[in-house]
This record gives C-alpha cells, structure tokens and sequence, in this order.
C-alpha cells in the first residue's frame, strides 16, 4: 500500500520519511508517481489548507495522500503570519527572505516579548473523499538573529528556550522529537497502522 506525500517541498519530504519510517506503507512522492500538481491554498484555516492538498493529490492519483498546513503564529504580531506563513514575504520569496521580513518586522519587540507558536496540520486523505486531520503545536519564540544550517522555512528563528537552540541548531531526530510537525506526525502514524491493518486484513 502507498502513502503519497503532497508536497514538493524537500525539506518536508526528507522530515516525514524520518518521520513515518517503519510503517506498513510505501512512502512515494509527487515525482516518483509522476504526478506534476499545484493546488491554490485558498483556505482560511491550516486545516482546511491541508485537506485541499491531501483531497487534491489522492483522487489525481488514486491513492492515500497525505499533507499539511503549518503556521506561524508570533504574539507581538497579532498572530501574523498564521496560515499566510508560507506567502508572507510575498508569493515568490525564499526562506531566507520571510525570515529577514519576519525579523525586521520584530525590530522594536524585546526578548521577553517575541513568544510564538508554530502550528501544524496534517490531512489524510483517500481516494474516495474521506479525509482526516492531525494537530501538532509547539511553543517558542523568535530569536534576534538567525541561527543554525539545518531544517527550512522559518526554523533558523525559531527559538525553543528550554533548549536554548533554535530548530535549525537540533540535529533531525531531535527537532522531530520536539517540533509541531513531529506532534502531528505521531498522530498520524497511529491513524496510518489502524489503515494499513484494515487493508492488510481484506
């Protein structure tokens, strides 16, 4: 049985490999199936964001998909950029361009006060129609300045205080351990083994 991830994006394919290794299911991408599809994410939450993608990529397809939302959502921003996260920069930007646009927006906001909380969702989708959802969220805050080499988007700003490291200065299994993706993620690997023994049961 096949899992579809409904991205492109590199830096979140590599994470759920890691992050869904060891599961029932063959886990392929877009490109291994050939499958050339971009879906407008025209939603006003993560969670209906997500289904779009999952929804759009299981019945192009045919098979189960699986995607996600994931927000920023920054206290002195009155929680900006929350679901425009990815396109806050502008619809071109790259990642070291939302994280410059992001702390020059934070200029004047003081290290007690740059609190945010980074939010996912995952949507699960089969072919037919039925999809679920996953929620994972992680607390934090803005660091001054960039810091570390690994992860993608907004992680090298992404502060966890109680570690003193940003999510991009955590090796990738340490980062999973504690990131929002990681939480949603061990959600839905609980639902993909409940799918995978029903089919497996047929």
């Amino acid at each position: 049985m096949k899992l579809l991830l409904a991205t492109n994006n590199r830096g979140k394919i590599a994470e759920y490999q890691a992050l869904l290794a060891g599961l029932p299911l063959e886990v392929t991408t877009p490109a291994q199936e050939g499958l050339v599809l971009e879906v407008e994410e025209t939603g006003k939450t993560l969670e209906e964001n997500a289904g779009l993608k999952a929804r759009a990529f299981a019945q192009a397809s045919g098979l189960l998909a699986l995607a996600d939302d994931s927000g920023l959502f920054v206290d002195a921003l009155s929680g900006e950029p929350g679901v425009h996260t990815a396109r806050y920069a502008g619809p071109d930007a790259t990642d070291p361009m939302r994280v410059a646009y992001l702390l020059r927006r934070m200029e004047q906001v003081p290290s007690e006060e740059r609190g945010a909380t980074f939010r996912c969702v995952i949507a699960v989708a089969a072919p037919e129609g039925k999809v679920f959802h996953m929620r994972g969220e992680r607390r934090g805050a803005i660091a001054l300045e960039p810091r570390g080499k690994g992860g993608f988007g907004y992680d090298p700003v992404f502060l966890i205080p109680e570690l003193h490291a940003t999510l991009a200065e955590l090796p990738p299994e340490a980062k999973n351990k504690v990131s929002h993706r990681g939480a949603a993620a061990r959600k839905a690997r609980r639902l993909l083994q409940r799918i995978a023994a029903r089919e497996g049961a047929r």
